[in-house]
């Protein structure tokens, strides 16, 4: 391992690896219409891209987080943003939906590979509570790219088509590549070169044992699930159900962007000198308070939009801050399995927003009752995943004070 004698300076290079996922389905959104038209596909055939994107970047997570402990990240890390660079060329040249959504899956298993190690190479270059202000960070800078990517994807596709979409993203992740290869020499002190790679896959089951690992990573999973029911059901609660504008809802929208921006700053200012458990403990309860808002108001049909925006501004908001603290730690309290930490914890994310969203569109009734039931479970459940992770920190804390005064 290489010595970064300022590894602070990597903070934009880290935020831009953690954008891949957004900035590779948020920038192409505008476009689903204009691509289904241009190759002959129907709307359902073209929003399939869109599902190979996720389920290949799920599986990528699950697979570069133990290799990288095992190999470690840098050689893991540039392969997997070649196969993104030469998959986004393969976008390019499709010639119908079909090749689009091979396409975009060999994209998303590269693109994990950024997704995951970007924040396995935060916990090797930085302490617990330094790597949570890190995470926060950057979890500010990829919102404000998920701000404008739409915006700069719409810009491209009206100006250029749609193909000039993917050669944008080959052009973002080949700079990536370039400063990566320049600036981040390899991170990982030990890997576990002597494990077999059936033992490192089964570091899996070892972190599902715990129950801190499992109290952080669905606390964390939770809130993100919460808000996936959110992006999924809100265009049809506000715009058909209460019947705000086009324009009203964006700046609805907007104001839940917002939030997090103002929520994860204050995180990042303060949680060196507070701490993660602390934050971690003031961000959960303010979810459960806001999840009990949600059940009450879609329940009793009370407080109509207004609870309901008020609702959502306090849980949508802090889950960036109980992203990066649970990331941070996790990454604290599993230091040599960093990278097989990163893969469960951001795939399970993936994978219980997926769930989150299918299930509030399967219970869609055009009202807002599915959204504000299923957001305000994740919210309580993250709160009650987080207190397991803090019960059990407790009771390992006790056996070694046991332990100690035994001996």
């Amino acid at each position: 391992m290489t010595a970064i004698p300022n590894p602070q300076r990597l903070l934009v290079l880290l935020a831009a690896m953690q954008a891949f996922g957004p900035l590779s389905i948020d920038m192409y959104l505008p476009g689903l219409p204009l691509i289904a038209g241009e190759l002959g596909s129907s709307a359902n055939h073209a929003q399939l891209t869109i599902t190979s994107f996720l389920v290949g970047l799920f599986i990528g997570m699950l697979f570069y987080g133990p290799l990288s402990d095992k190999y470690g990240r840098r050689r893991l890390l540039l392969g997997g943003i070649v196969v993104y660079v030469i998959a986004s060329l393969g976008c390019v040249l499709v010639k119908d939906a079909d090749q689009l959504v091979l396409a975009r899956f060999i994209q998303a298993l590269g693109g994990a590979a950024a997704s995951v190690l970007g924040r396995a190479i935060v916990r090797d270059l930085f302490p617990i509570n330094e790597a949570a202000r890190i995470l926060s960070l950057m979890h500010l800078i990829t919102m404000i790219a998920t701000l404008v990517a739409p915006l700069v994807g719409s810009l491209i596709i009206t100006t250029l088509g749609w193909r000039a979409l993917f050669l944008a993203l080959m052009l973002y992740a080949s700079t990536v590549l370039m400063f990566t290869l320049w600036k981040i020499p390899e991170t990982h002190a030990s890997p576990s070169r002597e494990l077999s790679l059936p033992a490192v896959f089964g570091g899996y089951l070892q972190l599902l044992r715990e129950p801190v690992a499992v109290g952080y990573i669905l606390c964390m999973s939770l809130t993100f699930a919460g808000m996936f029911a959110y992006i999924t059901a809100s265009p049809f609660v506000y715009i058909e159900f209460f019947g705000v504008t086009p324009e009203q809802y964006a700046w609805l929208f907007s104001l839940n962007i917002g939030a997090i921006i103002l929520f994860v700053t204050v995180n990042a200012r303060i949680v060196s000198s507070t701490g993660t458990q602390r934050m971690l403990t003031i961000a959960a309860s303010t979810a459960a308070i806001s999840a009990l808002l949600l059940l009450l108001g879609g329940w009793f049909s009370t407080g109509g939009l207004t609870l309901i925006v008020i609702a959502l501004f306090g849980f949508v908001g802090v889950t960036g801050v109980m992203g990066a603290n649970c990331m941070a730690s996790l990454l604290g309290h599993y230091p040599q399995q960093a990278g097989t930490v990163a893969g469960l914890a951001i795939a399970t994310q993936f994978g219980l927003g997926a769930l989150a969203s299918s299930l509030t569109s399967v219970f869609n009734d055009g009202t807002p009752l599915p959204m504000t039931m299923i957001t305000g479970f994740c919210g309580l459940g993250a709160y009650g995943a987080l207190m397991m992770a803090l019960q059990a920190l407790k009771t390992v804390g006790e056996e070694k004070q046991n332990t100690a005064q035994q001996s």
